[in-house]
């Protein structure tokens, strides 16, 4: 079934495209809803589409060697993934699964991938996201050869959170399950370091997001600098 082009003008992608080639595109994709920790994309599957996230939320998982589950990233509303099988033409390297009920929009591959190429802007949103991915992976494997739980939490945390003038937060932070299958850890775990980091005023849960009440700490106990059972206080 066609997506509505509305759909489409939406995505911060797609935006940019000409209204015509947006209504192209929305004749030939398709959309699909998912039930929560359903596999979207399954690894070593064809790069068939480049998909799209209409509603809810994903996570893009694998397994170490010893059959333990990994988080690698988050993909929220109007984010895009699936990109990378588009853009090689190989198998989709990782898991991605639904976090929550999900709406997922499929754009055909031999479809879109000369329309990324053909246009500089596009090509340009591509290269800039897959080298942030490229550094975020790469902080998140210097992660996981922590061994203590609360300095693998505080660089976690240091990794997604974003610092204003005012104020640092976590949006749609992750909850305690899915920072464990991040860092390499139980959910236990992670629960007890966040205990530790909201007794000492260091994190506060605000709905859906974190705020960071002491950055300094975060980055202290993150890069080695603050042992991690010290006191929040500099």
């Amino acid at each position: 079934m066609p997506v509505p082009q509305l759909v489409l003008n939406q995505l911060p992608l797609l935006a940019g495209l000409p209204q015509v080639t947006l209504a192209h595109l929305a004749q030939q994709c398709s959309e699909r809803a998912f039930a929560k920790r359903e596999v979207v994309l399954q690894k070593g599957s064809e790069g068939g589409a480049l998909c799209f996230l209409i509603e809810g939320r994903l996570q893009g998982v694998d397994f170490t060697v010893d059959g333990r589950e990994v988080g690698l990233y988050f993909v929220n509303p109007g984010d895009y993934f699936g990109d990378i099988a588009v853009i090689d033409g190989e198998t989709q390297p990782v898991y991605v699964t639904a976090v929550s009920r999900s709406r997922v929009v499929f754009v055909p591959r031999d479809l879109i991938r000369p329309i990324l190429f053909a246009h500089a802007k596009l090509a340009e949103v591509l290269c800039t996201s897959l080298s942030q991915r490229v550094r975020q992976l790469s902080g998140q494997r210097r992660i996981l050869g922590m061994v203590n739980p609360v300095q693998r939490v505080c660089a976690q945390l240091e990794l997604m959170m974003v610092v204003a003038p005012d104020s640092a937060w976590v949006r749609n932070a992750p909850t305690h399950q899915e920072l464990a299958i991040m860092i390499n850890a139980s959910r236990e775990t992670v629960t007890r370091v966040f205990q530790l980091l909201q007794s000492r005023g260091v994190v506060e849960r605000s709905g859906n997001d974190l705020r960071v009440d002491n950055t300094d700490f975060i980055r202290d106990v993150a890069s080695g600098r603050k042992p991690a059972d010290g006191p929040a206080a500099a």
